[in-house]
């Protein structure tokens, strides 16, 4: 029982910490976005236009991933919540965790490709 306590502990402390990143990279995609307005306003280069379309576009799938991935995180807490301490810890839980974990790594380093990305075109146009 002691160990499941821990492990759940474990997986509460690692789903914070992913929300918190998530809520940042809320947060800088609206940024990013009040930039990309910032281009228009300087630059009405028919082909800057079109990459900054591009961005604004991913962006706005960005924010809708980052949106599925909170809920999906809001919901194993939840379920870590409501956790049966008589269950085995490498049942339901752990899977579920397991699954998340993979989806946020991924997540991430096409959160950081994108950044990259638009710290270039940022360079590149203004």
């Amino acid at each position: 029982m002691q160990s499941k306590v821990m492990y759940l502990s474990d997986l509460k402390f690692n789903i914070e910490t992913w929300r918190r990143e998530l809520r940042f990279h809320l947060n800088e995609m609206d940024t990013f976005q009040d930039k990309l307005e910032e281009v228009v306003l300087r630059k009405q280069d028919h082909m800057v236009l079109v990459k900054l379309e591009v961005f604004q576009n991913r962006i706005m799938i960005e924010k809708d991933a980052i949106s599925k991935l909170l809920h999906r995180c809001r919901n194993k807490m939840a379920n870590i919540n409501n956790a049966d301490f008589n269950e085995n810890i490498d049942g339901r839980l752990q899977n579920e965790q397991h699954t998340l974990k993979e989806d946020m790594r991924t997540y991430i380093k096409l959160h950081y490709d994108l950044k990259e990305e638009l710290m270039n075109y940022f360079l590149e146009v203004l």
